[in-house]
């Protein structure tokens, strides 16, 4: 397997502009997130994005298949909508409603998205041949919810959601966040929440031309290496990170715009900044 870097650039590294407002997309305003292309672009809210890579990372961290990544963005958006509530049905809290009083676990770890995505695939790995079940019937296993066919008419949006969140439609995941993101970048911070979530990936902050920082996260693949960059654009507002470049492209906060061609990448399958 090549060894793959995916860099995260801070402040220093590039300057922050204020961005027009002709190059946001306006399907969410100001800020925002989109999975996928064309038509089959999903919109998302910084909430909802930062939740969906969260769940592809644990997932990955879990060795869980596509499917099963499939199954519990179902569950997620007829349960929250992607949102990380701290209520819900009775004693039900967090992304998957799930109930402290049936065992799940206590609340305060229930709104942790990376707990609540564990304990959701930990459930999902124990229902006998889910990857045949149709997604709402593989879902309602999990959830036992009252209406277990509520969760077919997110089948679709899901499937989506996981070819882009999980690195196999390269460049699908960008987000706008206000005006790119203002000071100094939260490398420490950033790597320890991704290892949390994905597992032990090697990781470091590194010197780059000009005397700036990044943070160099190896992936063994390329769609993994895809699938932490979406985690790093999705979350690179709260952790204050100006842009990310993976496999010869790259993305900016402060351009409001996709993923586009990085002209300072090498020919190999390193990304330099």
């Amino acid at each position: 397997m090549p060894v793959i870097l995916v860099t995260v650039m801070g402040l220093a590294a590039v300057g922050v502009y204020i961005v027009a407002r002709g190059q946001v997309p306006t399907i969410l305003g100001e800020t925002g997130c989109t999975a996928g292309a064309g038509k089959a672009a999903v919109a998302l809210d910084p909430e909802q994005a930062q939740i969906a890579a969260t769940i592809a990372g644990v997932a990955h961290r879990r060795d869980m298949p596509s499917r099963a990544v499939t199954v519990a963005y179902a569950a997620a958006m007829q349960e929250s909508h992607l949102h990380n509530l701290d209520f819900g049905d009775r004693d039900s809290v967090g992304i998957f409603q799930q109930r402290p009083s049936e065992g799940w676990g206590p609340a305060s770890k229930l709104i942790n998205p990376v707990y609540a995505s564990t304990k959701f695939f930990q459930a999902l790995a124990r229902v006998h041949d889910y990857r045949r079940l149709p997604v709402y019937k593989a879902a309602q296993a999990v959830q036992h919810s009252a209406d277990g066919s509520a969760y077919a008419q997110y089948q679709l949006m899901a499937a989506k959601l996981t070819a882009a969140f999980t690195g196999t439609s390269p460049r699908a995941v960008w987000c706008w966040p206000p005006g790119g993101t203002a000071g100094t970048a939260q490398f420490t911070a950033a790597r320890r929440a991704l290892v949390q979530t994905f597992g032990q990936l090697p990781a470091h902050s590194a010197a780059t031309p000009g005397d700036a920082r990044s943070l160099l996260v190896r992936a063994s693949q390329e769609t993994i290496g895809w699938a932490v960059a979406a985690w790093l654009v999705t979350h690179a507002a709260q952790y204050r990170l100006s842009g990310v470049s993976f496999a010869g492209f790259q993305w900016s906060a402060s351009q409001g715009q996709g993923w586009t061609k990085d002209k300072a990448a090498r020919a190999s399958a390193v990304v330099a900044t």
